[in-house]
């Protein structure tokens, strides 16, 4: 398990497990190790944000924990349930038992006490389901906790996380309170569906992760997909800013600009003529008027010079 000396040494770290970290990215995952804050990483979808929380747990050697959120989830997802068909088999297993203690009792006051003192029994660490967040407080050894996409779940569920990421502490009702024995690494993402507290911002080192330029997708790519010849490599990227500056619905992420390179390779492509890009076009853009508006812009002839008479320039995928 790593603990790091500077921004460098964990830049180094991150690059090992395959993940391109900038200056900015690296230093700010040193000082969330440093100060023991977690991080919230903003941007669009499929830039990196989760990766980036998976390849901190390949550098460290800690385990990863992750908590996907979504609309609705609750505290008990979240942290905890009590495993009731457990008990109630254990308690079918061990009716004898409970029989013979009744029977002593004299009174059914008595026998209720009696009741009462086996409590500890069915409601215990044996029977208590741990979700991601106790599960990353109880861990025996140092965690990252991935609390994935936070912005979907309601603000009830983050002002209850908001207690939670202060302390690291929990209270079971029928046990007592649970501390954490180490203090997990907590990476926080969101992809800006909605407006986050300030009271959770105030907690957490702020990250903004955007898509990345030209040469640093280049360098993702050329590393995650070697196969993929240099210079079809660099044309694939360069068309997939150049969507990017376009008014879609929805912009190419890293990770889809990712499955494109690979089709490439899958499909044996040399170039990206138009046959191959009609064809694979869709494995970038996943709304039918984002392609539709891709196509008018990629494969439309552009307008003759009539004054000088000059042969229209090169198709615009292959500027």
């Amino acid at each position: 398990m790593t603990r790091f000396t500077n921004p460098q040494h964990l830049k180094a770290a991150l690059g090992k497990q395959n993940y391109i970290a900038s200056d900015e990215i690296a230093t700010v995952m040193y000082l969330s190790q440093q100060l023991g804050k977690p991080v919230l990483a903003e941007g669009p979808a499929g830039v990196g944000k989760t990766e980036l929380a998976k390849a901190l747990a390949g550098a460290t050697g800690f385990e990863l924990i992750r908590l996907q959120c979504y609309e609705g989830l609750d505290e008990t997802k979240a942290l905890y349930e009590w495993e009731y068909a457990k008990q109630l088999l254990y308690t079918q297993l061990l009716r004898d038992k409970l029989s013979d203690t009744y029977a002593q009792a004299l009174t059914l006051h008595e026998a209720a006490d009696r009741l009462a003192a086996e409590e500890d029994v069915f409601f215990s660490m044996r029977f208590l389901l741990q979700r991601p967040l106790l599960k990353a407080i109880l861990s025996a050894q140092p965690t990252v906790l991935l609390i994935d996409e936070i912005d979907r779940a309601d603000a009830e569920f983050e002002a209850f996380l908001l207690e939670v990421l202060s302390d690291f502490q929990v209270s079971v009702p029928e046990i007592g309170t649970l501390q954490a024995v180490h203090r997990p690494l907590v990476v926080l993402t969101s992809n800006n569906t909605r407006e986050l507290s300030e009271a959770l911002k105030r907690r957490c080192l702020y990250l903004f992760i955007d898509y990345p330029s030209l040469e640093q997708e280049l360098a993702v790519v050329r590393l995650k997909v070697p196969d993929l010849s240099p210079k079809l490599a660099r044309q694939a990227v360069e068309l997939v800013q150049r969507l990017r500056g376009m008014d879609l619905r929805k912009a190419p992420s890293i990770s889809e600009t990712l499955d494109w390179a690979k089709a490439l390779v899958t499909l044996n492509a040399n170039s990206l003529d138009q046959a191959t890009l009609e064809t694979t076009l869709s494995v970038l853009l996943k709304h039918e008027a984002d392609l539709q508006k891709a196509k008018r812009h990629l494969f439309s002839p552009p307008q003759r010079d009539r004054r000088s008479g000059m042969e229209p320039p090169t198709p615009r995928w292959q500027n």
